[in-house]
């Protein structure tokens, strides 16, 4: 059998190594949240190419269902009319986003995103802030190539 000295011995040899592992724990535990919550900054330049890759995923997973509906045996036909419909409403509103953000640039922005729907048209554009004349021209192209009011479009400046 052991001695107490030497039972005492390994049980604060344990004792030790219990604090230290707790600290470490505790010092690395701290070293990566620190790391995260850093990491969760967003920035314009992976703003907009998050922005475009989460819409495009998002717009991928709505056509692959309507096409499920469109392909579906047991789809009614009012279903599969509906669901085409709505796939030619998505595709025209990516088109019309698509130009819009290419014209957009071609007036000399940064980087913009372009965001529809039936009833409004959102733009957000790389700036730090916008002048008059830089909104006029964002305006301009858009009611010169959609149907939008005024009231319905909203310009959003990210740095």
């Amino acid at each position: 059998m052991l001695s107490k000295k030497k039972k005492l011995f390994i049980i604060s040899g344990f004792c030790l190594l219990l604090v230290i592992t707790g600290c470490l724990n505790i010092f690395l535990n701290n070293k990566i949240a620190s790391e995260a919550s850093g990491g969760n900054v967003v920035t314009a330049g992976n703003f907009f190419s998050t922005y475009r890759t989460d819409r495009t995923d998002t717009r991928n997973e709505e056509i692959l269902y309507l096409d499920a509906i469109i392909a579906s045996s047991s789809a009614s036909a009012e279903s599969k009319t509906a669901a085409e419909t709505k796939k030619t409403e998505l595709i025209a509103l990516m088109e019309t986003e698509l130009a819009l953000e290419g014209l957009i640039k071609a007036k000399g922005f940064e980087d913009v995103v372009v965001s529809t729907s039936t009833s409004n048209i959102n733009v957000i554009v790389k700036s730090a802030e916008l002048q008059e004349s830089e909104v006029a021209q964002i305006v301009d192209v858009i009611k010169g190539q959609t149907e939008y009011d005024l009231d319905n479009i909203k310009i959003f400046p990210v740095e």
